[in-house]
């Protein structure tokens, strides 16, 4: 049974999260739908990263074994024509039987929006959360910093996070604005539940003056989770990328 790697984009407004869940509608669901009809039987899929309800991803891969062959350039238009608007399959490929999204990423990338202006567009709305008071960006950027490298990383993990352990390696930490939007872009090896979200309440207190910019080396350090910022909310959050080592795609 042939093996498949798809990168999957998916608005998540609708969504009530990645993974499959009785009498709500997930991304895995809508997905494992489309590939009940085409394969003929239910098939199992399954993604780098189970991304929550509202979160958006741009570069999602998923793992899918078919019944049958076909090419995969057949498999995209097919997904595709039986995915709901808020759902696409961007590429498609033959992968070796074992290929295990999650298990076998090397890094994830996400982005975080932030809309930092006095009015609220209708264009991101769905896309960013809205501070209509002027953040300072480079107390933020300087915060951003102290995450780069190996932490534990207990003050930004959620209170229900199921992870073995909180010790995760950040790659990339950094904070950029792009005229009244703020970007806020980290690649690590791996991310404990809603660890993004926490860290950008934390660097959005610290733009707002509410924190220091040293409070993010102090809160790694103590790993107090009530200490930390209230998490940003879902909608400015998207899973951009998700990379692999060259071998294991």
């Amino acid at each position: 049974m042939p093996r498949y790697k798809l990168t999957v984009q998916y608005e998540g407004t609708d969504f009530r999260g990645w993974q499959v869940q009785p009498d709500v509608r997930t991304v895995q669901g809508v997905i494992e739908e489309a590939v009940a009809r085409l394969n003929g039987s239910l098939r199992r899929v399954a993604a780098a990263g189970r991304t929550d309800a509202g979160v958006h991803a741009s570069g999602q891969v998923v793992g899918l074994t078919l019944d049958r062959s076909l090419s995969p350039n057949k498999l995209l238009r097919a997904l595709n024509a039986l995915t709901p608007p808020d759902v696409t399959v961007t590429t498609a490929a033959l992968v070796a039987d074992g290929f295990d999204p999650r298990r076998e990423a090397s890094s994830r990338v996400y982005t975080y929006r932030v809309w930092n202006t006095g009015y609220q567009s209708p264009f991101w709305r769905r896309f960013a959360w809205h501070i209509p008071r002027v953040l300072d960006v480079a107390a933020m950027r300087a915060a951003s910093a102290a995450l780069l490298g190996e932490h534990d990383f207990s003050a930004f993990r959620a209170a229900d996070c199921d992870a073995a352990h909180a010790r995760r390696i950040v790659l990339a930490s950094a904070v950029e604005r792009r005229g009244a939007m703020i970007m806020y872009t980290v690649e690590a090896n791996g991310f404990l539940r809603c660890m993004v979200r926490n860290i950008v309440g934390t660097l959005v207190e610290i733009g707002l003056g509410s924190r220091p910019a040293t409070a993010i080396e102090e809160l790694l350090a103590h790993g107090d989770r009530t200490a930390a910022g209230a998490a940003a909310p879902p909608h400015g959050l998207v899973l951009v990328r998700v990379a692999y080592e060259p071998s294991r795609t």
